[in-house]
């Protein structure tokens, strides 16, 4: 294959790369190939992937590939939650060291049986904890639009390989943000699910009281919606599910959203500071929804935003605690500080401090929250907002340094919540949102703009996704380092 053709298959997107398989114009081997080639020629610059699994994938397109709709196509797996057999997993952390599953997570097996052909694993900060991709084991993930700035956390390994054209799409979880700050970071589409729309089995039904959903980050929105469809449903024994979809997801973003009521805002909800290009984002993004017909409105949601940010770090310190312990127990090794980067340590300390009752009580605030926040959803569609606070910020500004102390690392934490201000909202809430690149500022960055819609309702977001993306296409835009 000459490079020419391999260049053009890499910002072909996920659902054009499975038309050239199922119509015979290219072998699901060379798609790999082209992919594999990019990594290798990509990462050294990047660090996006942490783990190649190049001998599988090859292994894989000379045998049968499942005939979903994804086949052929190849795909990264974030080194988080989905566990492949065979493979080491590591989240990140030393503590893991090379621990080898037995057994694939569900949503492998249906990543598998639609057909994707998995090449390798990506980056994430230790245990998906934090905005920034940069633990300590594996170095930070660099972001293709500047190489010095961050790509996000904790999907960023994913993000980066996306955006620089490695592949067109690939794994991310959320549990405060972690698909659409990279998302907005590196100029793609992340969409978060809704609670319980992607499977977490075998090992959880409910992580950290619901607040975590599996998903993908892609180029297109067409390649979300496919992908919702390929891997969504519930899977046996899962504790609860969300309203089945009226038709398939692929179908909502080829149609018409109507007139939207769209709420916007540019203040954050706790009143930290927002950045003049964020505020210019969500501007924008408010005056192309009134340009195409939709009714747009300044508005925010009336609610306890700091109870709901106190109980969500909470419910988070806590789920981190157990997440050490679940580990611990799974390899019948003890925990110890010199394991775990400085703020995974103190986080999960903070979280064995907190009583089963005062836990309770965090859960039950957030819960009585997310009913003041739904209460809005029943006069407008969705609400916009910036998806981040800043544009991707220097490598290295929520790094805590060994023997740091606490007030130092409190104020790495308080410039976290000043980065990502709005995105936790609806892991908590449950319900969908998602992270749309319509903005670039004066030094060609990208900045993402977050719509929210009804719990349930990823068609809406769809629909105004596909109509923003045909009104200001993005496919286009390149990053300096790419193919």
């Amino acid at each position: 294959m000459t490079d020419a053709r391999m260049n053009d298959l890499a910002f072909l997107d996920a659902t054009a790369q499975a038309e050239l398989v199922r119509r015979q114009e290219i072998e699901p081997g060379d798609l790999v190939d082209a992919a594999i080639d990019r990594v290798e020629r990509l990462n050294p610059q990047l660090n996006a992937v942490i783990t190649p699994m190049y001998d599988l994938a090859r292994a894989a397109t000379k045998g049968e590939i499942p005939a979903g709709p994804f086949r052929g196509v190849p795909f990264l797996l974030k080194d988080f939650i989905a566990e492949y057999a065979g493979v080491r997993f590591t989240e990140g952390s030393t503590f893991l060291k090379d621990f080898v599953p037995d057994e694939d997570s569900e949503f492998v097996r249906r990543l598998k049986r639609a057909g994707f052909v998995i090449i390798g694993k990506t980056n994430l900060p230790e245990f998906a904890i934090g905005a920034s991709t940069e633990p300590r084991r594996f170095g930070p993930t660099r972001n293709p639009w500047n190489p010095e700035r961050t790509t996000g956390g904790s999907s960023g390994g994913s993000a980066a390989a996306i955006a620089s054209g490695m592949v067109a799409i690939a794994h991310g979880n959320d549990a405060g943000g972690s698909i659409r700050i990279p998302a907005s970071c590196c100029g793609l589409f992340g969409l978060k699910p809704t609670r319980g729309r992607n499977p977490l089995g075998p090992h959880y039904g409910d992580l950290f009281s619901g607040v975590v959903a599996e998903h993908v980050l892609t180029r297109s929105v067409r390649d979300s919606a496919a992908f919702l469809d390929a891997v969504s449903g519930p899977d046996p024994g899962d504790p609860y599910g969300p309203p089945p979809p009226a038709r398939s997801f692929v179908e909502e973003a080829g149609s018409d959203p109507g007139r939207l009521r769209i709420a916007y805002a540019a203040r954050t909800p706790l009143g930290t500071d927002l950045h003049s290009d964020c505020a210019a984002a969500v501007e924008d993004a408010a005056r192309l929804c009134e340009e195409l017909g939709h009714e747009v409105t300044e508005a925010r949601p009336s609610y306890d935003a700091e109870r709901f940010w106190q109980a969500m770090t909470s419910i988070l310190a806590v789920g981190t605690a157990w997440g050490l312990e679940d580990w611990s127990r799974r390899t019948g090794r003890a925990l110890s500080p010199e394991y775990f980067e400085p703020f995974v340590w103190a986080f999960s300390e903070r979280g064995r401090g907190i009583p089963a009752p005062e836990y309770m009580l965090a859960v039950q605030d957030v819960q009585r929250e997310s009913r003041n926040i739904a209460r809005f959803f029943e006069d407008y569609d969705l609400w916009l907002t910036p998806t981040l606070g800043q544009p991707p910020v220097p490598l290295g500004m929520f790094v805590i340094r060994d023997g740091a102390t606490p007030e130092e690392a409190l104020e790495v934490r308080k410039k976290t919540a000043t980065f990502s201000p709005f995105t936790y909202i609806f892991n908590g809430t449950g319900q969908p949102a998602m992270s749309v690149p319509l903005f670039w500022n004066d030094e060609n960055l990208p900045v993402g703009v977050h719509f929210a819609a009804r719990f349930g309702e990823e068609a809406t977001l769809f629909r105004l996704a596909a109509q923003l993306e045909a009104a200001r296409p993005w496919k286009d835009r390149r990053p300096p380092i790419s193919v």
